[in-house]
């Protein structure tokens, strides 16, 4: 689902952001990427969703190239940042169908989708209210909604649960799982080491721009817990 290979990028400063980088995910795993601060995360969550050009490497989502068909790519990705960014002058249901337009979700598969998620995260009655009112996690809630809306093949998260109260943790985690089930993908960056532990099959972590460790969570943890693995590494 997603595969990259050789991914270099370096910044007009000449810091290096990423070098070398390979990994791959495929349907049905959760994926967690975990590195220090500085380490080459979100540099690499943002040459995957093509808002980052990169100068050597390659990267493939579905089996197309985000560099030579990016469009075939961002069809199937889903992509939520740490900051969730929206227009919030719209009202939420009015942001959800701007999305669902954007990306061609008929109109039946909008209404169905937004009144299921909606209800799972207890946002029916908060969509007609403009985006400015909403605190944090109801904008995190209304992303996350129009992600799943789309039922797109990959997920990339960037610490998806800050700002979420426990009970719409737990619904993410299980609609996650749920996901996974049905072939999806998901590549999710997070320094909530416990959920990640619980959540996920498979573990990349990445220091210093590099990938230091790559497998299962079971191969990974050994007989240790993920944070000692990586206060270790």
């Amino acid at each position: 689902m997603l595969k990259i290979s050789n991914l270099t990028k370096t910044y007009a400063d000449g810091k290096v952001g990423v070098q070398n980088l390979n990994l791959s995910v495929e349907a049905g795993d959760i994926c967690a990427f975990i590195g220090p601060n500085g380490s080459g995360k979100t540099t690499t969550i943002r040459c995957i969703v093509g808002t980052l050009d990169f100068e050597a490497g390659e990267i493939l989502i579905d089996n197309h190239s985000i560099k030579n068909d990016p469009l075939a790519c961002k069809r199937v990705i889903a992509y939520i940042p740490d900051n969730p960014d929206v227009y919030t002058n719209l009202t939420g249901n009015e942001y959800l169908s701007f999305v669902a337009s954007v990306y061609r979700v008929s109109i039946a598969d909008r209404d169905q989708a937004i009144a299921r998620y909606a209800d799972e995260w207890g946002m029916t009655e908060s969509l007609g209210l403009p985006i400015k009112s909403y605190s944090h996690g109801m904008r995190q809630k209304l992303v996350l909604i129009a992600a799943f809306m789309r039922n797109p093949k990959l997920l990339v998260l960037d610490e998806p649960f800050v700002g979420l109260d426990p009970q719409a943790s737990f619904t993410l985690k299980k609609l996650m799982q749920e996901f996974v089930k049905n072939g999806g993908a998901i590549f999710y960056s997070t320094h909530v080491l416990e959920v990640a532990e619980k959540l996920c099959n498979k573990v990349i972590m990445i220091k210093n721009g590099t990938v230091i460790k790559q497998g299962t969570m079971k191969e990974i943890k050994a007989d240790k817990s993920l944070e000692e693995v990586f206060l270790n590494a």
